[in-house]
């Protein structure tokens, strides 16, 4: 295991709570620094386990010493408060982070508990089957390198849950957004949340959402911010172009809807690229099945 560049370590939903009594939380982990540095290690998964923040806060300090980049988290239950970070310790200085199922005892702090343990250079943050997807904003810090935050599978975010996991103004460098399966109703309510955060990404993925075409009659219109320049609406169930979309784009996906016909140039932006590829109006058969035929033809 020693040369191994990618590490998985699943527990089979076991608890590590007995592992407690063989920790010294006072040790120095710099006493282990040679050994870990010498790990060739890049990529860690763990996974499927009851956790102790204890435990999880004396693995983040020995693993600052490592050349670990990319660490994953999933189906994980972390118990107990996380304790802060000693004077003299350094943080973790991942490139990425991605959390799938994990629950914390800390609530919506677990996020401004978990950042302190890291150091500001992560770009690339994935949270999916968050618990708590909205966080303690008043105690997150902003991450001034994170150019890219997946919130997917997260079907009870919502739009009004989308602003208060957007944190404002906590993602100042984000180019990447993707928000699939997230509970959206409508690219103009999606506008208006990301205005509220104060986020202005150039990639937007609103696939895998149930969208309606036109947004509630009495919400105002939503300006998109210039820097968008590629939306991803496939999947989303659309029967026509959606209304309020920005109004110049690079790329527009809305491949896989339920689009009956091509739609006009006034229906839509002006766009570079424009994938219509899965619609019922380019797939034969589908508007007019066989008889007794079982294949729909999708």
């Amino acid at each position: 295991c020693v040369s191994a560049v990618e590490v998985e370590i699943r527990v089979g939903g076991l608890s590590l709570e007995p592992f407690l009594t063989r920790v010294d939380p006072d040790a120095d982990p710099r006493q282990y620094a040679d050994t870990v540095k010498a790990l060739r290690v890049r990529r860690l998964t763990v996974g499927a386990a009851q956790v102790p923040a204890q435990l999880l806060v004396g693995a983040l300090r020995v693993l600052a010493y490592s050349r670990l980049q990319e660490l994953t988290l999933e189906d994980l239950e972390i118990t107990g408060t996380m304790p802060p970070l000693p004077l003299e310790a350094t943080g973790l200085a991942l490139s990425s982070l991605r959390l799938r199922n994990v629950s914390w005892a800390t609530g919506r702090s677990w996020l401004a508990e978990l950042q302190q343990w890291l150091k500001p250079g992560l770009k690339v943050l994935s949270i999916a089957q968050a618990h708590s997807p909205a966080f303690s904003c008043e105690q997150v810090r902003a991450f001034p390198a994170l150019t890219s935050l997946d919130l997917s599978d997260n079907p009870g975010l919502g739009e009004r849950g989308l602003i208060a996991a957007l944190c404002p103004h906590k993602f100042p460098a984000l180019q990447n957004l993707a928000l699939r399966n997230t509970g959206m109703e409508t690219p103009t309510g999606v506008c208006a949340a990301l205005t509220a955060a104060g986020v202005q990404p150039h990639s937007l993925d609103l696939s895998h959402n149930s969208l309606r075409a036109t947004a509630n009659p009495s919400a105002p219109r939503c300006m998109w911010s210039s820097a968008l320049n590629s939306l991803n609406l496939s999947f989303a169930g659309l029967e026509q172009v959606p209304k309020g979309l920005p109004a110049k784009l690079r790329v527009l996906d809305l491949s896989c809807n339920r689009l009956n016909r091509r739609p006009r140039p006034d229906e839509l932006p002006q766009v570079d690229n424009l994938t219509l590829d899965g619609n019922p109006f380019l797939v034969p058969g589908t508007a007019l099945p066989q008889e007794g035929s079982m294949n729909s033809g999708v």
